[in-house]
């Protein structure tokens, strides 16, 4: 095996902390594995499969306590932490010689990103909490994630919940209601599965019709890796967020990996015309409802906090957005972490090459 110098080895580490969102599930699946090596020195790190699966359960025992969560990202893509453009066993084996050496020092200069991330991440919630309807700026809140490298990773995340709170709050203050009726000429087949027509679509003989309040989900916490739905809507309508360049490869995903017929995705202006050409090229504008923009979005904000209405719907968008911010990026116990930090003894390291003075 290649013997990798410490500086190599922790360029490396610090492209993984720069590329990951704000749960850091692939760095700590790394501070795990140095943990595991230097307090119980069951695994060689030479050796990937004495550690490839089993780390996954250590980093998820950490995410757990911490984050409430566990990555739900494919074996495949978890996987990619080993790649040689990532933290391979070279790198890792260089990175867990330093670590011993030092008592911890590279567990606990993961560790600290790791905070560090989820404090800068508090700042957005921290404005939705100290804004109302009449200051809050749309503009002004997403231009605080782009201008934080460590936050730009989940600026996706970010339009999903503005999108969401929005979307959600409008289909609730128009009180749109969704009607699901059968044929009556169906009546025998409905008599025939008259179990399944109770427990799946709510019908019976006698009630062959059911109105429900039409509602917008979101999907959940997704990856960098996934594609396809990011929300749907109990009124057939898949909503794909798109903030970055649209390739036709990934204009084929998201159609492809999305089954409603009606498709509406929201992107920055610079994009609609890209999107609207691809989707063109390869046969599949017809399942697109709409293309709704960044200034759409804009607009849309300004009339639902300030506008005619906003004393029905701007305290509910705010309210959307606080709640879905603390669900998707869970604050940091601090008080608790700490305990953690001080208990592996990583607040007594000192190192000047990990910036831990």
């Amino acid at each position: 095996m290649y013997t990798m110098n410490i500086n190599e080895a922790k360029q490396a580490l610090d492209k993984v902390i720069d590329k990951a969102r704000v749960h850091l599930y692939k760095p700590i699946q790394v501070a795990e594995i140095l943990y595991r090596d230097r307090i119980e020195k069951d695994i060689n790190l030479a050796e990937l499969q004495t550690y490839r699966n089993v780390s996954k359960r250590w980093r998820d025992i950490i995410c757990v306590k911490f984050l409430g969560r566990t990555s739900t990202s494919s074996a495949r893509y978890q996987d990619d932490i080993f790649n040689d453009n990532a933290v391979p066993p070279s790198v890792l084996v260089a990175l867990g010689k330093e670590n011993i050496e030092k008592g911890g020092i590279v567990e606990a200069y993961i560790y600290r990103k790791f905070l560090q991330r989820f404090l800068q991440m508090s700042t957005g919630l921290d404005y939705c909490i100290s804004h109302n309807k009449t200051n809050f700026e749309l503009s002004e809140f997403l231009a605080m994630f782009w201008r934080e490298p460590g936050l730009k990773r989940s600026i996706d995340k970010i339009y999903e919940i503005i999108v969401y709170s929005l979307f959600s709050a409008l289909v609730e203050a128009l009180e749109v209601s969704v009607e699901v009726s059968m044929n009556p000429a169906k009546k025998d087949i409905l008599k025939e599965f008259e179990d399944f027509a109770k427990n799946v679509i709510q019908l019976s003989p006698t009630n062959t019709s059911v109105k429900l309040k039409a509602k917008i989900n979101r999907v959940g916490v997704t990856n960098a890796a996934d594609r396809g739905l990011d929300m749907w809507a109990n009124f057939g309508l898949a909503i794909q967020i798109k903030y970055l360049s649209l390739t036709e490869e990934l204009a084929e995903n998201i159609v492809s990996s999305v089954s409603a017929d009606r498709i509406v995705i929201v992107c920055k202006d610079t994009e609609q015309k890209i999107i609207v050409s691809l989707l063109t090229q390869i046969g599949w504008k017809s399942k697109i409802q709409s293309i709704i923009t960044e200034t759409d979005l804009l607009n849309w904000y300004e009339k639902a906090l300030r506008g005619r209405f906003s004393e029905n719907i701007g305290d509910i968008v705010l309210k959307n957005i606080t709640e879905e911010i603390a669900v998707e990026f869970p604050a940091t116990n601090t008080i608790e972490f700490a305990e953690f930090y001080n208990h592996r003894g990583y607040d007594i390291l000192k190192d000047t090459n990990w910036g831990t003075l």
